[in-house]
């Protein structure tokens, strides 16, 4: 009973293998895997932080943002949300979720408005916040045909590795960034984003000039990342914006 020793490895090793094969064909193919990386750090208080979230509940509401959405290929974009700080201090709040309709639109709405502050310090990690991006791109069950982060904080890197290595490497793997640097506590920090952080074919910075400006915004940036089509490409360079 049983079979030979053999026989068992060669069925139990079948079995590891199917179990670990890559599942990439069940993943459901969208425009954009978009994840948005939200800053949480010292400098940010409870009322910027609300701004910040606000802002994000009220643009995956907008019709416009919807609209932009319906003119990919699929009509579909997948995205996740963190918080973070320092260079290992990272929180996911939002897991993977698909938006291409109205009802999908209120459900990531809503799941972000519920979202509490799970970090509160550590220093500021730019180059933190974009490695935990990118191990984030393979997990879920999307797959993306362009994959951006989009990074919004209000100071410039002074924790883990410097902030243009991350992004060279980022950038190396065919992952965009885009910026919104947040100028309330440091005013040029516009150009630092600009110079060290984001990166990628089309990639943009919006400057914004306080944190009641938010919303609006994140709704101009998402219609531009969703479409594509809103900056010229060719070189990689980095598009300015301020709102």
């Amino acid at each position: 009973m049983g079979g030979s020793p053999l026989r068992i490895f060669v069925a139990a090793l079948a079995v590891a293998l199917v179990l670990s094969a890559p599942r990439a064909s069940a993943q459901t193919p969208v425009d954009l895997q978009l994840v948005l990386a939200v800053d949480a750090s010292g400098s940010v208080n409870m009322r910027r932080f609300e701004l910040q979230k606000q802002g994000y509940v009220e643009a995956m509401r907008n019709p416009r943002v919807l609209n932009a959405i319906h003119s990919g290929q699929t009509g579909a974009i997948a995205v996740m949300m963190f918080q973070w700080t320092g260079a290992r201090l990272q929180a996911a709040v939002i897991p993977w979720m698909i938006l291409k309709d109205e009802d999908s639109a209120k459900a990531v709405s809503d799941a972000i408005a519920a979202v509490p502050r799970r970090l509160f310090g550590g220093g500021t990690s730019l180059s933190g916040a974009t490695d935990y991006s990118m191990g984030l791109f393979p997990q879920g069950p999307f797959r993306g045909v362009r994959r951006v982060i989009d990074i919004s904080g209000d100071g410039s890197n002074n924790s883990g590795r410097p902030a243009t290595s991350a992004r060279d490497d980022a950038v190396a793997k065919g992952v965009i960034i885009n910026g919104l640097p947040i100028l309330t506590v440091e005013p040029d920090l516009e150009d630092y984003y600009r110079d060290n952080v984001v990166g990628g074919e089309g990639s943009f910075v919006i400057a914004i000039k306080d944190f009641e400006s938010f919303s609006e915004a994140i709704v101009k940036k998402l219609i531009a990342e969703i479409a594509a089509n809103d900056y010229p490409k060719g070189d990689g360079g980095s598009i300015r914006r301020r709102f």
